[in-house]
């Protein structure tokens, strides 16, 4: 147990750890090397939608706590700092494209009633019914999930180093970023370091803990309100409230440039407007790559680092980063300051070498 923390990284895991640990009185040193929300944290899209709801497991109900706590968790960081992190849960929307994804749909439908329970809804409906952006559907219908949310990861990375900040934070950044404090110092490091944090991670078996996986988005100054984001063809459409509409991703395990955008990229543009042909002829604001850090596990790593007394892992979010941030932070200082680690599950658990 340490009531003095460093956190070493500033995206998502990494500030929301430190601010979950500030907020019950730590006193945190958060180091970033470069800026804060400078890798996959500093993207476009911000969607935080659910797994489907079936073949359950921990993960997903992981996920489901994260998401159910994430309205009161993220306004009280605005709250705190004095900063909107673009968070609003305004549901998605996934156009149907035959009859068996009806059927599936259909079946997925009666598991939200027994995992989701009261607290969402998973809905087969007729896409006219379903206000916001006009996608298309060959069968008329889509599944219309009231669990899904949106957050502005920008923004939502800036309101919790404000709030860090106010909460008597120490934040260091760029050059003036150090190695982390000796343990005499803190009593506890936290290594939130992204995909490259994982590839230099070991994981016992001569392999890295992860990588990285790169993907490319980009934003359209389309202003459609207050509306559902739409998911289909692997495209996410998600309406911001600044006016703006984010587009994305790629997901590219092979790259040579980190954050260069290509014709992929481009393709994901027609691929947006053939979904919904409103968009045709939006402009487009800006065109963002960057690599995501994903876990060889699949599934975050959450935990103490064997052999490495006072040092912790929180990392490997990937594509539900943002979405399981508040829960992530939350069982993650359950654990530094006060020795608890029921919340987090056995298969989020850094193996020990061997």
């Amino acid at each position: 147990m340490a009531d003095r923390v460093a956190v070493m990284g500033g995206g998502i895991f990494g500030l929301a750890v430190a601010y979950a640990c500030a907020r019950r009185g730590a006193t945190v040193r958060l180091i970033e090397r470069r800026h804060i929300g400078a890798g996959a944290s500093g993207g476009l899209v911000g969607a935080l939608a659910p797994h489907v709801p079936e073949g359950w497991n921990a993960t997903k109900q992981f996920q489901l706590e994260s998401l159910l706590m994430a309205k009161d968790w993220w306004s009280e960081v605005a709250r705190i700092g004095a900063e909107d992190p673009g968070y609003a849960r305004l549901g998605r929307v996934q156009p149907l494209a035959d009859d068996a994804a009806v059927a599936r749909a259909r079946a997925r439908a009666e598991g939200a009633r027994q995992y989701w329970g009261d607290a969402a809804r998973w809905e087969v409906r007729e896409a006219a019914a379903v206000p916001g952006l006009p996608a298309s559907s060959p069968t008329g219908l889509v599944i219309h999930d009231t669990l899904s949310a949106r957050l502005h990861p920008r923004r939502a990375c800036a309101a919790l180093a404000v709030a860090l900040r106010a909460l008597g934070a120490e934040i260091i950044e760029g050059a003036e970023a150090a190695a982390p404090p000796a343990g005499a110092a803190y009593g506890a490091i936290v290594w939130a370091t992204g995909w490259e944090g994982l590839e230099a991670l070991p994981d016992g078996r001569g392999r890295s803990a992860g990588g990285g996986v790169k993907g490319q988005a980009l934003v359209l100054g389309h202003d459609a309100g207050p509306v559902p984001q739409v998911y289909a063809d692997g495209i996410f459409l998600v309406p911001h409230a600044d006016g703006t509409l984010a587009v994305g991703s790629t997901s590219e395990r092979d790259f040579d440039s980190p954050d260069g955008t290509d014709a992929q990229l481009d393709d994901v543009l027609a691929r947006a407007i053939a979904l919904c042909p409103a968009l045709a002829g939006a402009p487009v604001r800006e065109r963002w790559a960057g690599v995501r850090p994903r876990a060889r596990s699949r599934v975050p790593l959450l935990g103490p680092l064997p052999g490495r007394p006072g040092e912790y892992v929180a990392n490997g979010g990937f594509r539900i980063g943002f979405g399981m941030a508040p829960k992530v932070a939350e069982v993650m200082a359950d654990l530094i300051l006060e020795g608890r680690a029921s919340g987090i599950p056995e298969e989020f658990r850094f193996a020990a070498p061997g």
